[in-house]
């Protein structure tokens, strides 16, 4: 099989998830795409010899299994299924599920740092960047970690002076420049959107 793979990555809070909706919304191939999430990834508690969890830091590439990623995405490729593993990030371990995924003719990663590993970048066909204001990020992220992963105001900003900003100075940002496309506003900028999916209508055809 010969699947169209694109990588869409950005920072925290940038909008990855509602660019993908949105690029979904304006292809016709949407009953064939498979969107993997590299947050689903994260290695589980038990892999860091004791470390309590405000002793890690999760914002690194090596916090990732980006191998089982990489070789999840050759056995999609290959026409083979692949068991996704679950991730919760209240308790910070993976989930005895997984999540079943079959082959499709468009493979969605979307990811922080998909753009830091060489391997993983080697496999897309096209490469999109998410560019938002920091500010607007750091809302977002805050809105998610508190309402949506049950954290404390408190420990969500000190995770971002401490980790999130430098790691995205070093890894995510600079990971820009390997982008095909770079979507300034996020979701917002619809004239973007409409670009990239008559580029993958077009690539499929």
């Amino acid at each position: 099989m010969k699947q169209l793979v694109i990588g869409i990555a950005g920072g925290t809070g940038s909008g990855k998830t509602s660019v993908t909706n949105k690029i979904l919304e304006r292809i016709h191939h949407t009953q064939n795409v498979v969107v993997i999430q590299h947050d689903s990834y994260y290695r589980d508690l038990s892999s860091y010899n004791g470390k309590t969890p405000d002793q890690i830091n999760f914002d690194h590439p090596d916090s990732l299994e980006t191998s089982l990623l990489v070789e999840h995405i050759k056995e999609l490729r290959k026409g083979i299924p692949i068991e996704q593993p679950l991730y919760n990030f209240t308790t910070h371990s993976r989930m005895r599920e997984t999540r079943h995924l079959e082959p499709k003719d468009i493979i969605i990663i979307e990811g922080i740092l998909i753009f830091a590993s060489l391997e993983l970048r080697e496999l897309m066909d096209i490469k999109i960047f998410i560019d938002t204001d920091a500010d607007e990020r750091l809302l977002r992220r805050l809105k998610r970690d508190i309402i949506e992963r049950g954290r404390s105001i408190d420990s969500v900003m000190n995770q971002y002076v401490t980790t999130v900003k430098p790691m995205h100075l070093e890894f995510v940002e600079p990971s820009k420049r390997y982008a095909d496309v770079i979507i300034p506003l996020g979701s917002e900028n619809l004239v973007g959107i409409d670009m990239v999916a008559v580029k993958i209508e077009t690539m499929l055809k």
